[in-house]
């Protein structure tokens, strides 16, 4: 049994491609790649079919991250079925995925930075109409929460191994 998780912001090009970049090169890492599927999408279909944004995207890339390969998309109903997690960057973002959601994935949606320990921060800020510190600000954010975000999927790689 895998776990599956998404990502989710407003377009899809900054914040969740990021998270999805950062944490499959974790997965990775911590050998779950065969147990731990990950994706990333929009709550609205404004850059469909786009690359992340290049500020996104130097700012993965210099600490290592390529996400030059990801495409925007809008999250669909199916992705309420078949995520296991859908973590969402912000309030406004939960607040329409909780409005687009089947009552029975409510209990899937959640706050990535509910898993952060070193910002207090509740949600990672969009960086689109600011400058390069804001995205360095949203991948200190990002790899803080998926480093919890880690230890949630080797618990529950785990437990399915152990079942």
């Amino acid at each position: 049994m895998n776990t599956r998780i998404l990502f989710v912001c407003m377009g899809n090009i900054c914040r969740s491609p990021m998270a999805e970049g950062v944490f499959q090169q974790m997965v990775r890492q911590a050998g779950l790649d065969e147990v731990v599927q990950v994706g990333s999408a929009g709550t609205h279909a404004f850059h469909a079919g786009e690359a992340p944004d290049k500020r996104a995207q130097a700012t993965a890339s210099k600490r290592g991250y390529d996400i030059s390969g990801l495409r925007a998309r809008r999250i669909k109903d199916k992705d309420f079925e078949d995520y296991d997690m859908i973590l969402a960057m912000d309030w406004d973002n939960l607040a329409l995925l909780q409005q687009m959601a089947p009552k029975s994935a409510h209990h899937k949606l959640q706050l990535l930075m509910r898993f952060a320990s070193d910002h207090e921060s509740a949600t990672i800020p969009d960086p689109y109409y600011g400058n390069q510190q804001g995205f360095e600000q949203v991948l200190d954010y990002i790899e803080d929460a998926c480093n919890g975000l880690l230890e949630v999927a080797k618990r529950r790689a785990t437990q399915v191994a152990a079942a």
